[in-house]
């Protein structure tokens, strides 16, 4: 009797600490999507504490960040096709490694397999306003290019998306 009341329970939905979010931008003919789920800094130490530095990180919270662009785009000046990727970083203390992962829906970073990687950049993290939610951000929006930031704590981690016009 009690094993179907437990079962209700399990299937029962829950609000998620680490809401979802949703950023839709077009850059020239491109259209990009980031899909992601924003954990809080609730006063815990976020950089090389709850996200460890040299560790492939899930860019948010619950399921993998997921990038998805309608055409080719360069990304840093280097190809990516067109699709959905998972988005994973490696944050260092100086340095970051983006990731953008050819298996677009995974939980966490639990299944990241390199070998799926279509493209890893280098970039340089950069110390920003107080920013208590991760955020995904669309700026500097020009007829064939945009950067995207992803922004937590005090940091914000940019990197430039450039699409062709013609």
């Amino acid at each position: 009797m009690l094993i179907p009341v437990i079962t209700f329970a399990q299937n029962e939905e829950k609000v998620r600490i680490s809401p979802k979010a949703v950023v839709q931008q077009t850059v020239g003919f491109t259209d990009v999507s980031i899909e992601y789920s924003r954990p809080g800094v609730k006063e815990r130490k976020i950089w090389g504490g709850l996200v460890p530095y040299h560790v492939v990180w899930r860019a948010g919270a619950n399921e993998a960040t997921k990038i998805t662009f309608s055409t080719d785009v360069e990304i840093n000046g280097k190809i990516l096709k067109a699709g959905s990727y998972s988005f994973f970083t490696v944050p260092t203390k100086d340095n970051w490694t983006l990731i953008f992962n050819k298996v677009a829906n995974q939980w966490g970073a639990f299944e990241y397999n390199e070998a799926e990687d279509a493209l890893r950049i280098e970039v340089t993290p950069e110390e920003d306003n107080w920013q208590e939610w991760l955020a995904y951000t669309v700026t500097r929006t020009s007829d064939n290019s945009a950067i995207i930031k992803l922004e937590w704590e005090k940091l914000k981690v940019p990197f430039t998306v450039e699409v062709d016009i013609e």
